[in-house]
């Protein structure tokens, strides 16, 4: 039996890094490099035609959009500098002076054709042409090689369509989710009791830690939403991006009320040492809050990811019913919050300032507000879209009506 789960162990460690975006990328940029090398052999009357591999590695991305557009202008790039390389081989072949013109003329020639981040790549081309390139004809069997690598990249991210990252993409939003949760439980717990400053100023260096995981999720989902454009085998793409991206701007402004907190916590511990930073009810009552807001933020986060667990419905009702567990709790809080600065006004600031950063926090996780939000950035993105492709979206509108005509007709 032993044997059997360190088997299924080992199974799911493989098929995770079968799922790695690197080991996918090197997987596909090995194989695309492989077969644009054996074309050249056939195409090509060089002996090694390395340029085809070459190029095919430069244009095979790990999402299809990234191909269709950084690929585009990686064939560019490679393409201008294998001619910048031919004139020069023709004209005044390899010197010292030489290399220094033909750096300057590759950079210039970036420039023109626009192939943005990927200008170096021009000269790196007109480089590595003119240091094996002294005779015109061997300059255009390079540019055959370059030609038949970028036809093989192209070729191969379109026949067999990069993996969609969105599985990636929610595992790192919900990830981020019970961090932030864990981190809203452990100061829940010290704030029912006595917290001494410097763990309180812990906590504080925590919160804005989770500024660092914030850029990586980002990361994640930018990859997630490349793969979705684009991408033949994903309907409703936009749909996709949009609640994403919004479900984790929601979690960074959450991030940030829950950095505030956590500095009016530390500035609470200081006020108020060796004191408890509120009464013990009060201290009971933060506890059970935060420990609900806590919990509200991951079944955002579930919520957020629903296209991927398939539970949407089950998360939104429970998070609607631990918001209004968490709106009660608060409402009991603000109730003590008042009776203790009444007997004591030295921090009620402070205590102020922990209400108004919950109830921001509520306030976001709001389901009315999200769908309001969410709303809005549809009708934003496909705004900008009619403007960016007009055609496109005439086109799209034309086949949508063709579409009902029929239903309306039979009506």
């Amino acid at each position: 039996m032993l044997d059997v789960r360190e088997w299924m162990t080992s199974l799911v460690r493989f098929v995770k890094r079968r799922r790695d975006p690197a080991v996918v990328h090197a997987l596909r940029s090995a194989a695309a490099a492989t077969i644009a090398y054996v074309i050249a052999l056939r195409l090509s009357p060089e002996p090694a035609p390395l340029t085809a591999p070459l190029t095919a590695l430069l244009v095979v991305q790990v999402t299809l959009y990234a191909t269709l557009t950084n690929g585009i202008r990686r064939v560019n790039s490679v393409v201008a500098g294998v001619l910048v390389a031919i004139a020069f081989s023709l004209l005044v072949g390899l010197t010292w002076w030489s290399l220094a013109l033909l750096i300057l003329a590759s950079l210039a020639v970036g420039h023109l054709v626009k192939v943005d981040e990927y200008v170096p790549e021009v000269a790196i081309s007109a480089m590595l042409v003119l240091g094996v390139t002294t005779v015109g004809d061997t300059a255009w069997a390079r540019v055959l090689e370059t030609l038949i690598g970028a036809v093989v990249g192209l070729g191969f991210n379109l026949l067999f369509a990069p993996p969609v990252w969105v599985d990636e993409a929610g595992e790192s939003i919900e990830g981020l989710a019970r961090r932030v949760r864990q981190l809203m439980l452990r100061m829940g717990e010290e704030a029912a009791g006595r917290t001494p400053v410097e763990r309180a100023r812990q906590r504080l260096h925590e919160a804005r830690q989770l500024d660092h995981d914030i850029v990586e999720v980002d990361a994640a989902l930018r990859q997630a939403e490349d793969s979705l454009r684009l991408n033949p085998r994903v309907r409703e793409g936009l749909l996709h991006r949009v609640v994403l991206r919004t479900g984790l701007d929601t979690l960074e402004i959450c991030t940030v009320v829950l950095r505030v907190l956590a500095r009016t916590f530390a500035d609470l511990a200081k006020e108020r040492d060796p004191e408890p930073l509120f009464g013990a009810q009060s201290g009971a009552a933060v506890d059970q809050l935060l420990s609900e807001i806590a919990d509200a933020i991951v079944s955002f986060a579930v919520l957020v990811t629903a296209h991927v667990s398939q539970s949407a419905e089950s998360a939104e009702e429970r998070l609607a019913s631990e918001l209004r567990q968490a709106a009660a709790t608060r409402d009991k809080l603000a109730q003590l919050l008042l009776e203790e600065v009444q007997r004591d006004a030295r921090q009620w600031q402070l205590h102020g300032a922990v209400l108004t950063e919950v109830n921001r926090i509520l306030d976001e996780l709001d389901t009315e507000h999200r769908s309001r939000r969410l709303l809005e950035e549809l009708d934003r993105t496909s705004q900008e879209q009619r403007e960016r492709l007009p055609r496109l979206t005439k086109f799209q509108e034309r086949v949508r009506r063709n579409r009902l005509a029929p239903a309306r007709r039979s009506r």
